[in-house]
């Protein structure tokens, strides 16, 4: 299994928002490239990097700075945040990021998620943002309505296998992942899933590990030093 350390970008520092409201915001450091340096030397697979502000539908001058994230570390970033069309995709995948997020997109705009899988397949991770097993958009702020289960059949018929479920109810709340979701839709082994919400102990990473995730992500514990990137790669 491997492990993502997240850096989640607002205005140019690094926060950890609680169940994706705004004024939870919490500021943990104002330089996200000495943040990803850190993560990197501490054993980290990946970064999962999420601008906040294109999440949000907000203007951003974030990515030059995630660009340069992108050129001071070896390891590969998974960027996601914002990318609602074909041009911003496509321009993010030149960049070189190894996985890119979709969400919005790719479920109001399944034409586009198509023309994209032809020459990005292996690069496209559908993200399964969820309350009571119904998918959410525009930043968390709408209901999608697709139920879990629905959106990975539909998007595994259009070739593409990579999820990334986040529990938004436990996103930032240090109170465990949501294991009856996960259990239920890794049930479907044609899918990799990247698990993320709530994960704050090694046991919590043992219970996704058990349940046979691809990935796990680790956002707030990292950062309120409840976890251990070394420890938790000695397990996963």
């Amino acid at each position: 299994m491997k492990v993502l350390a997240a850096i989640d970008i607002m205005n140019g520092d690094v926060v950890r928002l609680t169940k994706g409201d705004q004024s939870t915001k919490k500021v943990y450091s104002n330089n996200p490239v000495q943040v990803a340096k850190k993560w990197e030397k501490e054993g980290a697979d990946m970064l999962h990097i999420i601008d906040l502000d294109a999440a949000f539908g907000n203007e951003s001058d974030n990515l030059s700075t995630i660009a340069e994230i992108l050129h001071s570390v070896n390891i590969p970033i998974q960027i996601g945040g914002g990318i609602r069309n074909i041009e911003n995709f496509e321009k993010i995948a030149k960049m070189g990021f190894s996985k890119i997020v979709v969400g919005t997109m790719a479920y109001r705009n399944l034409d586009q998620l198509r023309l994209l899988r032809k020459n990005y397949s292996d690069r496209i991770v559908i993200s399964l943002d969820e309350i009571n097993g119904k998918v959410m958009i525009d930043g968390w702020k709408s209901s999608s309505n697709y139920k879990i289960e629905d959106a990975i059949i539909k998007f595994n018929k259009l070739g593409i296998n990579i999820f990334l479920l986040t529990s938004i109810v436990k996103d930032g709340t240090l109170s465990g992942p949501d294991v009856v979701t996960l259990n239920s839709i890794n049930a479907d082994r044609n899918s990799r899933i990247i698990a993320s919400g709530g994960i704050s102990s090694l046991v919590d990473v043992l219970r996704v590990r058990s349940i046979g995730c691809d990935s796990v992500i680790l956002g707030k514990a990292l950062y309120e030093d409840r976890l251990d990137i070394k420890k938790v790669k000695a397990i996963a």
